[in-house]
């Protein structure tokens, strides 16, 4: 129950709502991947909404169980027999998966990189509590030399294997944009055009809220409440990567789960990074994409969003100072009109 509490200040997108008329807005929430989700249904009697709903949270359990990292899934055995030098069977859907990964891996110089799962547990973050811990300088520097990447998994004829021992996936910046583009399919095969999917910050909308677009707000990484607003139309998405989301404190030092594969460390000198994306894989993208322009930091991350092929994008750095693409700037409405961001072409 802490942790659901501790969810509600921290969530990096808000689903700001209006009356619209009588026209009814059907809501429901859980909890899974670590964090609240949400799915709003718009324009529909409740029964049908509900029955929509129910469908879109049982396959966000499903994919829940298939993909965690540290707990008995499909995802931890294979893990395991990648630690052991073994190969294993996988579903078809993990495989495809898997060599999506692989292909954004690529694309982003290896900034965002699944393989480095065990350094994520070294630091304390296969854990749904975050206990202030400090590895051995050495066990660091061991994995950072043995460099797991998604390109040393070889998949044959349904069967994973890694020739590096080191290798552990862990889809944690992948799973919940996979789980925005499956819920998508499934209400739109269910005959819902209008909704908002929302798992933890990473926001998909389908159609629109009445006469209006849905509109969200971007989470303020130091303060309650709103940094910004805008309006999403049908087949975008949102996400935001911040250190205030899954973090630990050691002394005045903020540790986040967002690891520098290149260094084996939690990345600093980066508060939030908020990407928009479009398209068929716009779930997908909104999770995975974000976090190669954070590990960039403030000083790469406008060539990493070229190279991920983001043109709507922001980044707050450890100063609190905003920088963002030209593109986002005209999307955005800030909630302190003091505010004065670097606007970069």
């Amino acid at each position: 129950m802490a942790t659901l509490i501790r969810f509600f200040a921290i969530v990096a997108v808000l689903l700001l709502t209006a009356c619209e008329g009588k026209e009814p807005l059907y809501q429901e929430q859980g909890y899974v991947f670590g964090t609240l989700v949400e799915v709003s249904v718009y324009g529909e009697d409740e029964t049908r909404a509900r029955q929509a709903v129910s469908g879109v949270m049982q396959e966000f359990q499903r994919l829940h169980d298939m993909l965690h990292a540290w707990q008995p899934s499909e995802l931890s055995e294979l893990n395991a027999a990648f630690a052991k030098g073994e190969s294993a069977a996988i579903s078809a859907e993990l495989v495809a998966i898997l060599q999506d990964a692989a292909q954004l891996s690529q694309q982003s110089q290896g900034l965002f990189n699944p393989a480095i799962g065990g350094l994520v547990q070294l630091w304390g973050f296969h854990a749904d509590e975050f206990k202030p811990v400090q590895p051995d300088e050495k066990q660091v520097a061991q994995w950072v030399a043995a460099n797991p990447q998604m390109s040393d998994i070889s998949i044959e004829r349904g069967r994973a294997k890694s020739n590096n021992k080191f290798v552990q996936v862990d889809l944690g910046g992948y799973a919940k944009g996979y789980a925005l583009d499956r819920a998508a399919e499934l209400l739109h095969k269910q005959g819902i055009h209008n909704a908002l999917i929302n798992i933890g910050g990473n926001v998909l909308a389908l159609g629109q809220h009445g006469n209006h677009p849905w509109r969200v707000g971007i989470q303020h990484p130091r303060k309650s409440g709103a940094l910004a607003t805008l309006d999403l139309n049908d087949g975008e998405a949102i996400g935001t990567s911040g250190d205030y989301q899954r973090y630990f404190m050691l002394g005045n030092v903020r540790y986040c789960h967002l690891i520098n594969p290149r260094s084996g460390y939690p990345m600093q000198g980066v508060q939030a990074v908020t990407i928009l994306t479009h398209g068929t894989r716009a779930g997908v993208l909104s999770d995975a994409a974000s976090k190669p322009l954070f590990i960039a930091g403030a000083r790469g991350w406008r060539a990493a969003a070229t190279q991920m092929g983001l043109s709507e994008a922001m980044l707050v750095d450890g100063q609190g100072n905003i920088h963002l693409t030209a593109g986002l700037q005209k999307r955005l409405e800030f909630t302190d009109k003091n505010i004065h961001p670097e606007v970069e072409p």
